[in-house]
């Protein structure tokens, strides 16, 4: 860890399509070239269906019938396979370089691993990783994670599901996981737990896991 705490700037975006939250993201990386210049966008998307590098042969017709159901779908160049977006679930991209933490993705991976599971633990359920990256309660996923890194700068990030609609998950494998479940905030603690609710303990526990500043800044739109 390099001398002096890095300063993240937190954007929250609201409820945003996810393209727009692509745009954004790419925005956030090109001002990277000038500088370190990290950033951690907060947001909830509209329904939608991902999928990510791991391009598996998903079928036309499985695509048509997401869609039917009113979710988008999008192809990603995140690591992982299909999973779901929706409101109800906090989705955090940090864009940072990890030259001013560590040069190392699986590092990184880790840690947002264990910026989730100290979320978890504040909120009173014990969560874990498990040899499938994403964050778990028991066989049940809680936090999907997909990253992609180029040339150290970072971008996608996690999905944490609070108080989200699980049945969009029951049209899909998430993750490509075959025999595991899916849970939240929510579910685990038997009360509404929403996205606000869930802010503060993320940035608190990210605040902490790398080692960082965090200050508020208006989105570039």
């Amino acid at each position: 860890m390099r001398a002096g705490r890095p300063l993240v700037r937190v954007v929250r975006l609201g409820l945003v399509p996810y393209q727009e939250a692509v745009r954004l993201q790419q925005l956030y990386v090109e001002r990277h070239r000038s500088g370190p210049a990290h950033a951690l966008l907060l947001c909830q998307h509209p329904a939608v269906y991902t999928t990510g590098l791991r391009q598996h042969p998903y079928p036309g017709p499985l695509l048509d019938r997401l869609r039917l159901l009113g979710a988008d779908v999008h192809r990603t160049n995140r690591g992982g396979l299909i999973t779901f977006h929706g409101p109800g679930q906090l989705v955090c991209y940090p864009v940072l370089h990890l030259g001013s933490f560590t040069k190392s993705v699986r590092w990184y991976v880790s840690e947002l691993e264990r910026t989730v599971i100290s979320v978890c633990s504040r909120f009173g359920v014990v969560a874990s990783t498990s040899p499938h990256t994403g964050v778990w309660v028991a066989d049940n996923k809680i936090c999907a994670i997909g990253i992609h890194c180029g040339r150290y700068v970072t971008s996608h990030g996690l999905a944490l599901n609070c108080n989200t609609d699980m049945s969009w998950f029951d049209h899909v494998v998430p993750c490509g996981i075959v025999g595991k479940g899916v849970t939240s905030l929510s579910a685990e603690l038997q009360r509404d737990v929403g996205v606000d609710e869930a802010v503060p303990h993320l940035l608190d526990a990210f605040r902490d896991r790398f080692n960082c500043r965090l200050a508020d800044e208006d989105a570039m739109l």
